[in-house]
Parts: structure tokens; C-alpha cells; sequence
């Protein structure tokens, strides 16, 4: 049988945070209370019991000393209202996806008719429904939400908002959006389904329909553990487990090929224990990933022997050195060692028992990077210490302690891998084919496909530099170890971009850097997710390329102008309204104004001039002057600087009138005046 684990399978982003909230404060040795369960998982809320958290319904049940979280689900408004009037100390764990919800319904007008997709029974549903600024009706499906509509005469309402809960079902969903476009085109539609929900549920469709059965593992409570489940059982038959000891009363023998997801509020303790046991189950055959654990076409064995190949300057690899020092009498080889002196190249130690002078060379002192030997070991340190070579000769011991480092280290690196933890090492080495991590004096080969390093860069920027990794692949046979930081940096990528896209919101101002331009547009990064300014929005004045305006690493003020959550894009806005050419004119330059206009245009019946920049106006032919012109181009050219009048402007055809013999005196004026002299 072989086993396929969902990439997506356990804690989302709010159920993770919302839980490591709680699990800090109780390390620093705070009192706690959450509002009804933290997450729908009863091992999380058993375990967090035994640490002294209560679970309380009301917050008369809080006791004095004891601060409230609020779960992830959220509350209703008149509770929180409740805690702050008690004056309570408490901290809003909502999930932020919840939260943009309750914000969505509470900014609507009052009077607002809000259609909820989900179980009106669910504590988020009834605190969405708090926030309503008027009647709220709950449907789970298309067929109840046709009967709400024509019960309800919906349809002739002209201020009806529809929102969905967080997890309900995105086919469903679908299903009625589609039929609320078509028989109530007035209704407004938010799709307030989570990110991660929608994912986990579209890859567990897909790994349904691969498998031959499904196990789904969470909460039966749980809202999205029960969706998953439902949307695995069209595929394949599906069996919902809380634990791993729930498998026993499952019988897999028939199936070849049996996948593995779970719910948002699933740990990845039990994740793990569901897939040791049935590892176990079926002889330790080999576990598969829907994320390909080697992006290129390495495969494991190849990484694995690229790892073989890596060791530095052609030295034995750190496993090969430990193989042959318990080659022999392993008794004689392993030693304690109590530091005597330090030098610039070398650690001079005592060996009880033995007549030899210990020496540790520098390069044998440690796998981790460091300047002085002082900076490792201190005179009177026990060490524990392999033998790498007697010379009777000299009368010394020539001693390693980074390969003893490196043993002990192994144990560490291994359940590193079966705990799926992120690790942070020292890039030490660039070798053929990646580069060498140093972990707990164990070096962790990591291939390029799988550094984060791209393509057309060299693997040099990364050697000295503190990284962060998983043990995606390991031989104990021979202690070889591969590791990835580009899963770690994928997972933190995407969980900045969830948490980042929890907070936007159309209209906000926000300061961000650019990061790139192209010929359309600036991409600017506004705090772990990029949003584009078009070239139209850099400038009130017409541009050929957005490097007139900005350049690559200016930081910039932006607005969000639309928001595409299911494309994942941003529309900035970057012109502000008083730099606004027309708004310049209007405040500045009212009819009746004597301006320098420099001519930029002919045509048969005018010229064009430039008034501001961003503004031409027309000095019609008419107004050229009081002698008859032909053509424009009899008495004007490109470039030349003139005197106008603004006769008349149209702000809402943009236009501007202008006027060159309104500034001349008119021929018949001068005459009256020479008559009068005389």
C-alpha cells in the first residue's frame, strides 16, 4: 500500500497563531482563559486543560487574575462589549480572515439584509450574524437559499450583502453565487472563503481522485475537517479519525493507494502519529508527499549521492571518518579529554590514562564556523573526543571533537526529521551541486534546486550566511542528511501573504519599496505581498516609462485602488489628487489669468499651447490676433514663448481656452486716440 500525505494537511495561519498565543502565555507563566474552545480539536483543548487553561462560556465565568483569549472562531459583539465593560484583560485571537467579515457586514448601512452561507449553529456564524446591521439569514445550500429568496421577496430588495463562513464549502459556494448572479442581480457578493480553506479542499479533491480511499483526521466538530471529508467521499471512500488509534477499526488491506489530509485544526503531532501507524502497518513502506520533496530532476538517491560527493577539498565525508574510527576497537577510539591549554592553531588536553599529549587541531575543533579556539572551548572543559591518529613518535594524540559533535548531532538531525522542524545552520561550504549546511556539527547537504538561489545566480552569495531548513530526505545507513530551504521559505512566504492579505482593504494608505519596473507599470512591496502602480497612475503628465517617476528601492506612498484575492492582485494608486494638473489650474490660474504659454502645436484653425505642465490650451485662430491671419504658421512656430489670457476653461471636457490679441490693443483704439491728440 502506499501512502499520500496532502502538502496542506494541519494548522492553517489563524489556527496557528491563535494556538501559539496561548501556548507562549502559559510558558511565561500567565493565567488563561479561552472563550469556549481555542480550536475545534478536543487533544489541543485536553492538552492545554492539563496546563491550567479553562475553558468559560461567559465572562462571569472569568476568574480574577486569569486574562480571556478569544477563540479563533470569534465571539459575538455583545460578549467582547461584556469584557470590556467588566474590564477584563483579554486578546483578541479571531482568526484575521473572520475578522475582515465582521467588518465587512458592520461598515454595511443600517437596515442591510445579510445572507450568511454556513451552519447558523457555528459560533462564527452567530458572531458574523452580531455585527449585522440588520436581519441576517443563515443557508447551507443552493435549494435553502432559493427558498430564503422567495420567502423572503429578496429579489425586491435593494440592500442585500451575501458573505459565506470561512470554511464552508467552495463548491456549494459556487453554486450559489451562480444562482444569486442570475435570478438577483442586485445583491452584493463577498467571497469571504478562507485562502487555506479553499486550498486544502481543492487538494483534497484532486488527492481523492487519485487514491483509492481517504483518511481525513481532525475534529468531528470541526467545520472544515467535515467539508474535507465530504468532498473526498465523491471521489473515494473516506474515513474521518480524531487520532491514530481510531485506525484500528479501519481495514485498508484492500486498498493500493490510500491519502492522507487533515482539517485547519489538526496538529502535526497527530498528523504524524496517524502516518507512523500506518507506516508501521504496512512494513515502513515508503510515505509519498504530494510536493515533490526534490523540485528537479534529482531524485533523492542522486541528491543523496551529490551528498557523497560534496565533502570539501576531496576529504572523507564526516560519516565515512566516524565509520572508520569504530572500525576497530571503538573502546579505544572515543576518549575524554579535559582542556589544558589554548593556542591561535591548537587545543592542548589531558587524556587520563594516557601518556600522549591531546592535541585538537583548529580545522578538528569544530564544524561551526568560529575565529578562535577561545570562542569554543575554555581551559578545564571535558570534552568527549575521537582518536584520529597516534604518533608514538611525537608522543601526541591527534584528537577531533568535530566528529564528535557530528555523531551526537546525527540523533538530533534525525528526529529534526521526523518532527518536520525547521532547523537554522551556517552555510559552511559550496560544493558541486548545492552547498553544505551546518547544523548541530552535522553538515546537511543541500542541493541548488533547493537553495532558493536562482538559476542564474551563483550559490556563493549563500556561504557564510545563516539559513533556515527541513530535513526533507536522510540515509542512516550512512549518515547522509538533505535538507531544503526552499519549502521553509515557500511556507513563510505564504504565510506572510495570507496574514498580509488578512489586513488589505480597498482605500488604505499604505508606504511600500519598489521592487521592480516594466514598461506597464511599477511592482511595489507592501509588506509581504507586491501590489502593481500602471504607468497611468505615476503621473498626472504623460510618461514613456514608469523610471521618470520612480526608481528600483524608492519607498513610496500608495493606495489600493482594487483588490483580486482570487488572482492574488493589488492595484496601487500613486497620484495624489493635489498634484492633479486641473486642480493646480482651478485653484491657481481662474479666467481672466495672463500667462507665458509655449506652443507645442499648429493646426489650420489654431495653436496649441502649453499653459502648466499637464495642461495645453487652444489659442484659436481668431485670437491669434486683431490683423486678419491667414494661418497659424504665418505668425507662430514650435517652441515659441507667448503671452495669453485664459478666456475660458470646461473642467468636465478639459478644455482650455486661450487668447494672444485679448493682450494687444485693439487697431481702432490707437486711431481714437490720435484723433483725440490732435
Amino acid at each position: 500500500m502506499q501512502i499520500k500525505l496532502a502538502k496542506t494537511a494541519g494548522f492553517c495561519f489563524g489556527v496557528n497563531r491563535a494556538v501559539n498565543l496561548v501556548y507562549d502565555l502559559v510558558n511565561k507563566g500567565e493565567k488563561v482563559s479561552t472563550f469556549g474552545p481555542i480550536i475545534h480539536n478536543k487533544q489541543v483543548v485536553e492538552d492545554l486543560e492539563k496546563k491550567g487553561v479553562k475553558s468559560i462560556e461567559s465572562p462571569s465565568d472569568c476568574q480574577e487574575g486569569y486574562k480571556i483569549i478569544i477563540r479563533t472562531h470569534g465571539v459575538e459583539k455583545s460578549i467582547v462589549d461584556d469584557i470590556e465593560q467588566k474590564n477584563i484583560p483579554y486578546i483578541n485571537a479571531t482568526c484575521p480572515f473572520v475578522l475582515k467579515i465582521h467588518k465587512i457586514v458592520s461598515e454595511q448601512e443600517e437596515g442591510t439584509i445579510t445572507l450568511i452561507a454556513g451552519n447558523e449553529n457555528h459560533p462564527e456564524v452567530m458572531g458574523i450574524r452580531s455585527f449585522c446591521k440588520g436581519e441576517s439569514y443563515v443557508f447551507q445550500n443552493e435549494k435553502e437559499l432559493e427558498k430564503l429568496i422567495t420567502d423572503k421577496a429578496l429579489c425586491l430588495k435593494n440592500n442585500v450583502i451575501c458573505v459565506s463562513q470561512t470554511t464552508f464549502s467552495i463548491e456549494e459556494w459556487k453554486k450559489c453565487e451562480k444562482f444569486i448572479k442570475k435570478v438577483c442581480t442586485n445583491f452584493k457578493i463577498f467571497d469571504t472563503i478562507c485562502n487555506a480553506t479553499s486550498d486544502r479542499q481543492k487538494e483534497a479533491e484532486t488527492l481523492s481522485k487519485e487514491c483509492d480511499a481517504m483518511i481525513v483526521v481532525g475534529g468531528r466538530h470541526s467545520s472544515n475537517t467535515c467539508k474535507l471529508r465530504d468532498v473526498c467521499s465523491e471521489n473515494a471512500p473516506t474515513f474521518l479519525i480524531e487520532t491514530a488509534d481510531e485506525l484500528s477499526d479501519i481495514d485498508l488491506s484492500s486498498y493500493n493507494v490510500v491519502g492522507v489530509t487533515a482539517g485547519a485544526s489538526t496538529p502535526s503531532v497527530i498528523i504524524k502519529e496517524v502516518l507512523k501507524t500506518m507506516s508501521e502497518e504496512i512494513k515502513e513502506k515508503e510515505v509519498e508527499t504530494t510536493e515533490e520533496v526534490v523540485e528537479t530532476a534529482e531524485t533523492a538517491e542522486q541528491a543523496d549521492k551529490a551528498a557523497v560527493d560534496a565533502s570539501a577539498d576531496g576529504e572523507e565525508t564526516f560519516a565515512e571518518m566516524l565509520e572508520q574510527s569504530f572500525s576497530e576497537d571503538s573502546t579505544s577510539k572515543v576518549v575524554k579529554g579535559i582542556v589544558v591549554n589554548i593556542t591561535p592553531t591548537e587545543v592542548f588536553v589531558d587524556v587520563p590514562g594516557r601518556k600522549q599529549t591531546g592535541v585538537i587541531a583548529y580545522d578538528d575543533l569544530s564544524a561551526e564556523p568560529f575565529d578562535k579556539c577561545e570562542d569554543v572551548v575554555s581551559i578545564g572543559d571535558e570534552l568527549d573526543l575521537i582518536i584520529m591518529k597516534t604518533d608514538d613518535q611525537d608522543g601526541v594524540l591527534k584528537l577531533s571533537k568535530k566528529l564528535t559533535d557530528a555523531f551526537k548531532g546525527w540523533d538530533e538531525i534525525v528526529a529534526a526529521k521526523e518532527a518536520d522542524e525547521v532547523l537554522e545552520g551556517v552555510v559552511t561550504a559550496v560544493v558541486r551541486g548545492g552547498v553544505l549546511a551546518t547544523v548541530k556539527g552535522t553538515r546537511v547537504f543541500i542541493p541548488a534546486s533547493l537553495s532558493g538561489v536562482p538559476r542564474n545566480q551563483e550559490l556563493d552569495v549563500l556561504k557564510g550566511a545563516t539559513v533556515r531548513f527541513r530535513i526533507i530526505d536522510i540515509n542512516p545507513a550512512r549518515r547522509r542528511a538533505v535538507g531544503s530551504i526552499k519549502v521553509v521559505a515557500n511556507e513563510e512566504r505564504k504565510a506572510a501573504e495570507e496574514a498580509a492579505w488578512a489586513k488589505l482593504e480597498e482605500g488604505m494608505k499604505l508606504t511600500g519599496n519598489v521592487k521592480s519596473l516594466t514598461s506597464y507599470g511599477a511592482f511595489v512591496d507592501i509588506g509581504g505581498v507586491d501590489g502593481m502602480i500602471h504607468i497611468s497612475e505615476l503621473s498626472w503628465n504623460r510618461i514613456k516609462h514608469p523610471s521618470e517617476v520612480v526608481s528600483v528601492g524608492d519607498q513610496v506612498e500608495v493606495t489600493i485602488k482594487a483588490l483580486d484575492e482570487e488572482n492574488k492582485k493589488i492595484s496601487l494608486g500613486f497620484k495624489k489628487i493635489e498634484d492633479n494638473p486641473w486642480e493646480i489650474l482651478k485653484r491657481d490660474y481662474p479666467v481672466g489669468t495672463e500667462v507665458e504659454a509655449k506652443i507645442v502645436g499648429l493646426a489650420a484653425f489654431g495653436a496649441f499651447a502649453n499653459v502648466i505642465p499637464g495642461i495645453d490650451g487652444l489659442i484659436h485662430i481668431s485670437q491669434i490676433s486683431w490683423d486678419r491671419v491667414k494661418t497659424p504658421a504665418d505668425v507662430l512656430k514650435v517652441g515659441d514663448v507667448v503671452k495669453a489670457k485664459i478666456t475660458e476653461v470646461d473642467f468636465d471636457k478639459k478644455r482650455v481656452s486661450l487668447s494672444m490679441k485679448e493682450l494687444l490693443e485693439k487697431p481702432e483704439e490707437v486711431i481714437d486716440e490720435l484723433e483725440d491728440a490732435e
